[in-house]
């Protein structure tokens, strides 16, 4: 519990831990705002890291003076970049001995099967919108290395994908995180941020909620 309050904390009070990784690690900030982002996307274990409400806060503070901008938004797409890679190929590399697995924790037989047809068809454009939805951005390049995605396809939209995430975000924070409504209200802009980006996700849950319950009335 303790753990999922820290969390929250992260999560909306971004500008008061920014100010502190400043403060405390100075130029080594760099690096730890990359391995998060890195470690959001690359990792599949680690989707519960922030992510947009992080570049859109970095954004603001380099508009203060805090990062160089130009620097720390080509290191974040780098970070997503490498990370979309990274987790592309772990998904390549233990895709057979997961579909070999009769039982499989976090992914059924039918979904990496659903979704091998799904990224056949619609690959690239998954790829690219999934960058704009928490937890499924952390997904998507997994089970495209699961379905054997070819990795120059997949490389091209995820590299479009990286680059509009953190350009919408960072530059969003850099043009419009220090007016003064934006400013007075840091939290709750933060908070509305991971709302916003949540919807998709809560969208497609209640549909598939209400599917099921159809059919158990079938």
């Amino acid at each position: 519990m303790e753990f999922f309050d820290n969390l929250l904390e992260l999560f909306l009070h971004l500008d008061r831990h920014l100010d502190l990784l400043i403060t405390d690690f100075g130029s080594a900030a760099y690096l730890i705002l990359f391995l998060i982002i890195f470690c959001e996307t690359g990792l599949v274990f680690t989707p519960f890291l922030p992510g947009d409400s992080l570049l859109f806060a970095v954004g603001a503070f380099a508009a203060r003076g805090s990062f160089q901008v130009e620097l720390v938004f080509f290191l974040l797409w780098t970070a997503a970049f490498i990370g979309d890679s990274t987790n592309y190929w772990i998904g390549f590399f233990t895709g057979n001995r997961i579909l070999r697995q009769e039982k499989i924790r976090f992914i059924k037989k039918e979904n990496i099967d659903r979704t091998q047809r799904f990224y056949t068809k619609h690959g690239g454009k998954t790829i690219t919108l999934a960058r704009f939805i928490p937890i499924i951005r952390t997904f998507a390049p997994f089970v495209a290395g699961i379905g054997r995605m070819r990795y120059g396809y997949f490389l091209f939209y995820s590299i479009l994908g990286s680059f509009s995430w953190v350009t919408i975000f960072v530059w969003g924070g850099y043009f419009f995180g220090n007016l003064p409504l934006v400013r007075d209200n840091f939290t709750i802009v933060i908070t509305a941020i991971v709302g916003i980006t949540l919807i998709p996700a809560g969208l497609s849950l209640f549909r598939r909620l209400l599917q099921n319950r159809c059919k158990s009335k079938i």
